[in-house]
């Protein structure tokens, strides 16, 4: 298939398209680059030796994601763009709201203009709120804590709405937990723009000496040690995970949680992170972080039901390739 991968250029975009050109689809990638770069579409044309055909349009633009339509075939599309940082969503709400739920109802309407009927959506687990664990898809969802998850929230819900009344419409609103890690090849990763908002970025950049410290924010959680508890993923597995959706996509709307299934704590990644590279990390606990809530992790059982869609990598794989993939990193 065609896929329209918007938001492509970003760190689980870049990865998902690589699993998509694996998996034998083509793809075209929309990203305006506000916290990605566009050399990391050369290098996905570098890992898998095929072609990547890429716009630097905003998708809140109308003319230009027309443009983009007009000028493909498009069989599908997996929706990644948008803000994504929880505590600056709380700074800045107004603009989450306007990108991200703005961008989506904008992709919606070229998607019906243009007949496209296959619909991926980057969802989170920030959508349960803060709900008993582990997470389940058919839970009721609670008030998120912050402005990023109540976009979340929405767009599941305009997405919904939409598949009641197009019934020939196929949704995955895949609901993911915390990705970390980096292709094995160590050529894309996560890089972001400016000081990191999250927390694996911000350890490489302490490995590394570009930071002096990782603040960890809060240490008296209900937790096996004090300190949030989530359900960290290799970014891979969650690239798989699309691909997965995509191929068994049938019209309805259809949640899943994509995550290990397990906790880990912020001190328990950071201790892993530093036996799997034999580095120390230096930290100072601070206090909790607005919009935090203490423990995340999913029942992953639907998705190994009906997609056939497991993880295979573990901590110290998110800790290792993370690892290589700064060390290799030029930016």
């Amino acid at each position: 298939m065609n896929i329209l991968v918007t938001g492509g250029a970003g760190y689980i975009g870049s990865h998902t398209c690589i699993a998509l050109l694996e998996a034998g689809h083509k793809i075209i990638v929309a990203d305006n680059l506000c916290n990605s770069k566009a050399e990391t579409v050369d290098k996905i044309k570098q890992i898998t030796n095929k072609e990547v055909t890429f716009y630097q349009i905003d998708v809140t633009d109308e003319k230009a994601l027309d443009y983009v339509f007009s000028n493909h075939s498009i069989d599908g599309v997996i929706h990644f763009a948008g803000l994504k940082s929880v505590g600056e969503s709380v700074e800045k709400p107004l603009e989450y709201y306007y990108n991200n739920l703005v961008a989506t109802m904008v992709l919606c309407k070229a998607c019906r203009n243009y007949g496209v009927k296959k619909f991926v959506f980057s969802s989170s687990a920030t959508v349960y709120g803060d709900n008993r664990v582990p997470f389940e898809e058919a839970m009721k969802l609670l008030p998120t804590t912050n402005p990023y998850g109540e976009t979340k929230t929405m767009i599941e819900r305009i997405l919904t709405d939409i598949a009641k009344v197009s019934q020939d419409w196929s949704v995955a609103l895949l609901r993911y937990f915390n990705p970390v890690g980096a292709h094995e090849s160590g050529l894309i990763g996560e890089a972001p723009n400016g000081v990191p908002n999250n927390l694996m970025p911000y350890i490489t950049k302490v490995a590394k000496g570009e930071l002096e410290k990782l603040y960890i924010f809060g240490d008296d959680y209900p937790t096996v040690d004090g300190t949030g508890v989530r359900d960290y993923i290799h970014v891979m597995d969650i690239a798989e995970g699309h691909v997965a959706a995509l191929d068994k996509l049938t019209s309805g709307v259809h949640i899943y949680n994509l995550g290990t299934g397990e906790g880990t704590s912020v001190l328990q990644l950071v201790k892993t992170f530093e036996e799997v590279n034999n580095i120390e990390i230096p930290y100072e606990i601070v206090e909790r972080r607005t919009g935090d809530i203490a423990i995340c992790y999913a029942d992953t059982s639907k998705a190994k039901k009906e997609l056939g869609w497991t993880t295979k990598r573990g901590i110290v794989e998110m800790c290792r390739d993370s690892w290589a993939f700064k060390t290799n990193y030029k930016g």
